[in-house]
């Protein structure tokens, strides 16, 4: 019977499912990121996940642990170096899938698969998201007049760049003309 056993074979014999494991997650290791398919990527990320956790303890027994699944020397010391200096504190989750679109010849999707700790674009995107000031409801008549003024004055804004679009001018020259415009209202 085969209860329990579900898994994503990925149309390939099982040393060559293992070889392609190895090799991508080696690749992911080196490189931080790489393009691959959906089905790769999520299959990927389970054989990927539970050895950056081994890695945690570096102990003899879990690098030769990880060395049987990677067989890549230089893999071995960036997992147990770089890798783990960065995701030591995190309790799991150390990948991120992307979904990028669909390949041209065959219409199969395509996604990015990181390591989370190395896109320094969304640790910088992270950081200022948080907000520290709570708003209640019964909001004072000067912080809503104050926002009902900035919001009238920024259509004004936005329509001074609607003019120039009609007559191309030089860049350098379409701000000053713009500044001279409304000097001369």
């Amino acid at each position: 019977m085969r209860h329990g056993k579900k898994f994503n074979h990925l149309g390939r014999k099982a040393a060559h499912r293992k070889a392609m494991l190895s090799n991508m997650a080696t690749s992911l290791i080196l490189h931080k990121r790489i393009s691959t398919t959906l089905a790769k990527a999520k299959e990927l990320k389970k054989y990927l996940e539970p050895l950056v956790t081994r890695a945690k303890e570096d102990t003899t027994h879990n690098r030769r642990m990880a060395f049987a699944y990677l067989k890549n020397k230089e893999a071995i010391i960036e997992l147990f170096g770089e890798v783990i200096a960065k995701v030591a504190t995190r309790p799991g989750g150390y990948t991120r899938i992307i979904k990028t679109g669909f390949r041209l010849g065959d219409n199969a999707e395509m996604c990015i698969i990181e390591l989370v700790d190395f896109n320094e674009l969304m640790l910088k995107d992270a950081q200022p998201a948080k907000k520290t000031t709570r708003r209640s409801r019964r909001g004072s008549g000067k912080s809503t007049a104050a926002e009902e003024t900035k919001a009238t004055a920024a259509p004004a804004v936005e329509e001074a760049p609607a003019k120039d679009a009609e007559e191309p001018k030089a860049p350098e020259a379409s701000a000053d003309s713009a500044e001279e415009e409304t000097d001369n209202k």
